[in-house]
């Protein structure tokens, strides 16, 4: 299992949002590469970077400049994800060296471009299944797709995605712990590896999802939890191996 500090960017900055709001911002540093740095001090294997305002469709020169400094200045793979949407972005953030490359929205509305990026880089592309009340939610979560996240799960597998990253919206950025019972469910059904995020609160949750490995559930995406103190990455990491 490997746990994954999570470093959400909107205009330049780290911050963290509640199910998605942009309302409902908390800014935690003005120097994400700083806070890349810690993670990797810590013990970090890997890094989630996401390019809230590329999500949204706004202006995102500034925290792609703060990707280009986190790769180029800290030694650690990166997920990154956030308004992905051609395969022209694919190749450019592989050129810039991102190790997983998520992509959410174009997924849903448009196969085809995925069929070409999943063709051309195989297992760097990874599916972000975001969903709300079971539908799967795109563009930065402001819109609702007619299919469900299990369907759609299996639906990717077919075409050779390997991994997702399953969110429920619901419970990101509240702190009101994973939803185990849906995690699993995506896991067993699609057969995919499944990073699961979304709603971490306490080392219980961390462990919780461990006891999911045997599923496919490898990994977990962790922010506000650990922004917020409520305890430390290397707690974390100790969890999962004991």
């Amino acid at each position: 299992m490997i746990i994954i500090p999570a470093i959400d960017l909107r205009d330049g900055r780290c911050v963290r949002l509640s199910q998605g709001q942009t309302s409902a911002e908390t800014v935690y540093s003005e120097n994400p590469v700083a806070i890349a740095k810690k993670w990797y001090e810590a013990g970090a294997e890997m890094l989630h970077v996401v390019n809230l305002d590329g999500a949204m469709n706004v202006n995102d020169s500034k925290n792609l400049r703060v990707l280009g400094d986190i790769l180029y200045q800290v030694n650690l793979p990166v997920q990154f994800g956030g308004g992905v949407r051609t395969l022209g972005d694919v190749q450019k953030l592989d050129e810039m060296g991102v190790t997983r490359i998520v992509v959410g929205t174009t997924a849903i509305e448009n196969p085809l471009i995925l069929q070409s990026m999943l063709d051309e880089f195989g297992s760097t592309i990874v599916v972000g299944i975001d969903a709300r009340d079971g539908k799967v939610a795109v563009r930065g979560w402001q819109k609702m797709a007619d299919v469900t996240a299990l369907d759609f799960a299996q639906k990717v597998a077919d075409m050779g995605v390997e991994r997702v990253v399953y969110t429920d919206i619901a419970r990101d950025g509240m702190m009101s712990g994973i939803n185990l019972d849906s995690t699993r469910e995506i896991a067993e059904a699609s057969g995919l590896k499944v990073t699961a995020s979304g709603g971490v609160a306490s080392l219980d949750d961390v462990c919780a999802v461990r006891d999911l490995a045997e599923f496919g559930v490898d990994s977990l995406i962790i922010g506000k939890a650990l922004y917020e103190g409520l305890f430390t990455l290397e707690e974390a990491l100790d969890a999962v191996e004991e």
